[in-house]
């Protein structure tokens, strides 16, 4: 027992060092960052203070923090809708196809972030392809401004991280009895009722890791905002991008990765009390 251990110890020790290393040293280096003052040139001075946060909670900020909950809530809320419909098709599937399903799933991981988005700029650019599509069949006012607007910023966010959706709610749906579909309905529950009563409480879980994922990702994006909102959409991942790279305000723009990080640190913690809960109710 004492070797397996050791053994285990061993093998933990590369990945727990990377971690280590790329993921707790630059969050604690953010959060010391968070408590100092700005030089008079960029940079940092090391004088402990709390004015980042103050300013931080300012209604300007606060206001672009709150719009930016907003537009990953909202994009978080139509990724679970309509990942939940596909992720339950393919769980219904026959075995045999599951994997070609998940294969399209992850099919647009295979191209670049940046070329994904900028293909939605072709698609709602005032001269793109919905436009024209529009005036094909008749339409004859001026074209639709479907670009630089929350919506397509919305849009965007949703097109790019549903494939974590709908890999999450698989996930949870994969790992179900199918006894109890048939339990259910051998008891003359409906297939509404069977859904609503047992698959939907036993897929919580998966709901839950796939909107964490894409409410995280979302708010501290910065691309999608840039490309498809321009100046009219700001998030707090540019205005933290911005007070890096052009303020260079950096205990400013640290602190506000950090409240962004702890807003994080919070879902998953909610996270983890759902799954908590759905195994207690399995047990």
């Amino acid at each position: 027992m004492h070797a397996d251990r050791k053994l285990s110890a061993w093998l933990l020790t590369p990945g727990l060092g990377w971690l280590a290393l790329f993921l707790v040293l630059p969050c604690l280096l953010v959060l010391v960052y968070s408590f100092v003052e700005r030089g008079a040139y960029g940079g940092i001075e090391w004088t402990f203070t709390l004015e980042n946060y103050q300013r931080a909670f300012d209604p300007l900020y606060l206001g672009i923090l709150l719009k930016s909950a907003k537009i990953a809530a909202l994009a978080t809320l139509f990724a679970v809708l309509i990942g939940y419909p596909a992720a339950y098709a393919i769980a219904r599937a026959p075995r045999h196809r599951q994997p070609v399903y998940l294969f399209l799933v992850m099919l647009p991981f295979w191209s670049n972030y940046l070329i994904r988005t900028y293909a939605w700029i072709v698609l709602l650019n005032r001269e793109g392809l919905l436009n024209k599509l529009a005036a094909t069949l008749g339409y004859s006012g001026d074209p639709i401004s479907l670009l630089y607007t929350e919506s397509s910023v919305v849009l965007g966010l949703v097109y790019n991280y549903i494939p974590f959706v709908i890999l999450a709610i698989y996930s949870s749906l994969s790992r179900i009895n199918g006894e109890l579909w048939e339990a259910s309905r051998d008891l003359g529950a409906s297939g509404w009722m069977t859904f609503r009563r047992v698959i939907l409480p036993l897929s919580v879980p998966g709901i839950a890791a796939g909107s964490v994922f894409v409410f995280v990702l979302s708010i501290g994006n910065f691309i999608t905002a840039d490309l498809l909102g321009g100046k009219q959409v700001q998030m707090v991942g540019n205005l933290i991008y911005a007070q890096f790279l052009t303020a260079r305000d950096w205990p400013f723009g640290s602190a506000l990765s950090f409240i962004l990080i702890a807003i994080m640190l919070l879902l998953l913690f909610v996270q983890a009390l759902l799954a908590r809960r759905a195994a207690e109710g399995k047990a």
